[in-house]
């Protein structure tokens, strides 16, 4: 299974070069476009993190000293507004509460920081593992439904199978290493949005046609 997974990796990583994965000038962004992404496109993330942006918002004391409605308004392009803008407050609130700054908050230890992150209201393994992988920069491999959709079609995953079995199985076979992960998993998204797609996979083309 090691080697299976890791030619899957190399040979993507062939096909569509690195993916510079995940977008945001700071930990601060990633984490929060980690928040946005739940349930939409990432070029609807991308808009409202423009209008966070646009007017200098983007900061740990910009979003603590912000109204949630304000909030909400900013970030209505990334869908789930009101529900998005709750969950970004309480997630600030949490860091500047317990921690005080957010270096500090992600410089935890791997398990303790994912624990911390599953405990907020609105944060589950993939928004948690992705805040943990991409803005902490630790080693948490990040599942999806990309990642679902194209392993189970290959019987290396069962139908089944739920996250922690599946991130289980990709951390029990490839070397625990930051950049491996984030690459994989950005290969993983670029495949399943190209070519795996949910309802007509373009299987003829698809780089992984030989495995």
């Amino acid at each position: 299974m090691s080697a299976k997974l890791q030619d899957i990796h190399d040979t993507l990583l062939d096909a569509f070069g690195p993916q510079h994965w995940w977008p945001g000038d700071t930990p601060f962004e990633i984490m929060i476009g980690a928040v946005l992404t739940q349930n939409t496109a990432w070029t609807n993330v991308q808009r409202a993190i423009d209008n966070l942006k646009s007017e200098n918002l983007l900061s740990m004391d910009a979003f603590a000293a912000m109204e949630v409605g304000t909030l909400a308004e900013f970030i209505r392009p990334s869908g789930y507004y009101n529900q998005k803008a709750a969950r970004l407050k309480g997630l600030i609130h949490h860091i500047i509460s317990n921690h005080g700054d957010l270096q500090t908050f992600l410089e935890q230890d791997t398990a303790t920081l994912r624990e911390e992150l599953l405990s907020l209201k609105g944060i589950g393994p993939e928004t948690a593992d992705s805040i943990t992988l991409y803005a902490a920069g630790k080693p948490t491999f990040v599942v999806d439904t990309y990642t679902h959709r194209i392993f189970s079609r290959h019987n290396l995953i069962a139908e089944e199978d739920d996250y922690h079995e599946i991130q289980t199985m990709f951390m029990d076979n490839l070397a625990e290493d930051v950049p491996l992960y984030n690459q994989y998993h950005a290969l993983i998204v670029r495949l399943g949005k190209e070519y795996c797609k949910k309802s007509k996979p373009l299987c003829d083309d698809c780089p992984l046609k030989d495995f």
